[in-house]
């Protein structure tokens, strides 16, 4: 088959890597033309429609693994989104969609793929709006959703892994943006490009979205307290940086404004529930431990 993955980032590289590990076709799209060893690399902007198609032509299934910064949701998404709908329409090609859990919003208990798409602030309009496109255009397609990433191969945006589960296997303070007793939901990187591969290649997974197989909630003390243990570190020092503080941070960083209106997900448990994927497709979650044990060594291991 030839899989068209758009994107050569965090999720984009290890879902590359899969699909040539089981002797497919592999274009890898990104800007800036890099990717995985073995892939067909291809540089170009993801906005572009009419290199979008035919960079697609002949593919069997695009994954959109794309990740903007989040201050340029509104801008960036609706083009982009826009060519890969298109590109899966002219070519027939499945389209599969990395998401997250912004567009439900806050939510009162675990979160499960009917509930509605709730979300007033902008970054879960966009991903709402983005759904019900892809639903509307007539392609078959799917959506993958994980909450908050950790793991080997994290870049900047997985806060899990660089700002606490190193810190605390390095004997390094641990600084977290709320309430480090709230538990919250973690999604392996290696099971999101796992689940991935399982939906481009099943039928049952169309039309549909669809939770990466998740582990139980975690808070960040139990997480860091876990790593240091597992790494034969200290007890961790956690710090709590002060709620003006991170207010005062939006005023010079943009990523960190574009937090503001998502920390509701850190100031109640937020919690994923995966056993609609688990019990479908057979995928569990990799134990926390081995999870945690590969993201302090920085590599798969």
């Amino acid at each position: 088959m030839r899989h068209v993955v758009i994107g050569a980032g965090q999720v984009g590289g290890q879902l590359a890597e899969l699909l040539l590990g089981q002797g497919h076709q592999v274009v890898q799209i990104s800007r800036s033309g890099g990717g995985a060893p073995g892939a067909e690399r291809v540089a170009l902007d993801a906005s572009d429609a009419e290199a979008m198609v035919r960079a697609t032509q002949g593919a069997d299934v695009i994954y959109n693994c794309v990740n903007p910064p989040y201050h340029r949701w509104p801008i960036d998404w609706p083009p982009m989104h826009a060519a890969m709908i298109r590109a899966a329409q002219e070519s027939g090609a499945g389209l599969v969609i990395l998401g997250n859990l912004y567009a439900y919003g806050p939510v009162s208990g675990p979160m499960t793929e009917d509930l509605p798409l709730a979300a007033t602030h902008v970054k879960g309009r966009v991903r709402a709006e983005m759904w019900e496109q892809a639903l509307a255009a007539g392609i078959r397609t799917t959506e993958i959703r994980g909450s908050d990433y950790f793991g080997p191969g994290s870049t900047g945006e997985a806060y899990l892994t660089m700002q606490v589960i190193r810190p605390a296997a390095e004997n390094r303070p641990v600084v977290v943006l709320s309430d480090p007793d709230v538990p919250h939901s973690w999604t392996y990187l290696p099971d999101v490009a796992r689940a991935l591969v399982v939906a481009g290649a099943d039928e049952r997974a169309w039309g549909r979205p669809w939770h990466v197989p998740t582990s139980g909630a975690l808070t960040f003390r139990e997480v860091a307290e876990r790593a240091a243990l597992l790494a034969g570190a200290r007890k961790p020092r956690i710090v709590k940086v002060p709620r003006a503080v991170f207010h005062a941070m939006g005023w010079t960083s943009p990523k960190m404004k574009g937090l503001r209106e998502t920390l509701y997900q850190f100031e109640a448990p937020f919690v994923l529930d995966s056993s609609d994927f688990e019990t479908t497709f057979g995928l569990a979650p990799t134990p926390v431990d081995e999870a945690l044990v590969a993201s302090i060594a920085k590599e798969p291991v």
